[in-house]
């Protein structure tokens, strides 16, 4: 999803909050194709847990929401970054539902139907007097459903929960998230890992597979999966199999 020049850098990572999945892929083109990375959320939860672990440089939000309301995942993301920019997305167009979202802190709003061309001017201007148009910050977050990776602070977390990781068992979950839903073979692992192809090496990855599958999916849906004389690979909850 990186550009390749001007502003395209691929580092602008944009939140974009809409529950119906085909909108959300639209949105998400539409940022990716801009330059920038997108993370999407379906609902206002999956909004606060992502944003908290990508820490995005801009929000697109849909003002209707099938758990929390708009409003209140935008109040909350004020609470937690007062210069975050936000864009609010609705179906209604109604004067005292804009005035009740730039109070709540939305820094722009598009009524529904709108452009993808509209979404992105509006975005790039926000970005821009927020002084984020080239990016800032880097790509050492990594985000795969609800499993969030800091490289910079070595931090993990799932559904919001910090996991406690080994620094092999780190680099080993580094590496997978790096490649997703690709399989790593055991050889690729050790390469990547240990830089090394030494005898019993193939236990070894099993052992540090092993320990990392109880602390990343134990009593969760699994992401960690063994394709049976391939090797290994991680896949959003919801694509495992």
């Amino acid at each position: 999803m990186n550009g390749t020049s001007g502003s395209r850098t691929g580092r602008v990572r944009v939140l974009i909050v809409d529950d119906e999945p085909a909108l959300n892929e639209v949105l998400s083109v539409a940022v990716t194709e801009a330059g920038w990375r997108p993370y999407p959320a379906l609902d206002g939860q999956s909004a606060l847990k992502t944003a908290r672990g990508c820490a995005p440089h801009a929000v697109v939000l849909d003002g209707m929401l099938p758990d929390l309301d708009g409003l209140q995942v935008l109040r909350r993301l004020r609470y937690e970054s007062p210069k975050l920019p936000v864009l609010m997305l609705t179906a209604r167009d109604a004067l005292e539902h804009r005035l009740d979202g730039l109070e709540a802190g939305a820094d722009d709003y598009v009524t529904k139907p709108f452009s993808l061309e509209e979404v992105v001017l509006r975005l790039r201007g926000l970005l821009r007097r927020a002084g984020s148009e080239h990016g800032r910050g880097d790509d050492s977050v990594r985000v795969l459903g609800d499993l969030v990776l800091a490289e910079d602070t070595r931090e993990v977390r799932r559904a919001g929960v910090p996991v406690q990781l080994t620094p092999k068992e780190f680099d080993l979950l580094t590496l997978l998230l790096g490649h997703p839903r690709q399989v790593l073979s055991k050889a690729q692992i050790l390469d990547h890992v240990w830089s090394s192809s030494f005898d019993g090496g193939g236990n070894l990855v099993e052992v540090y597979i092993s320990g990392l599958r109880r602390k990343i999916d134990k009593g969760r849906a699994p992401m960690i999966h063994t394709v049976r004389g391939l090797g290994y690979a991680i896949r959003a909850a919801e694509d495992g199999r």
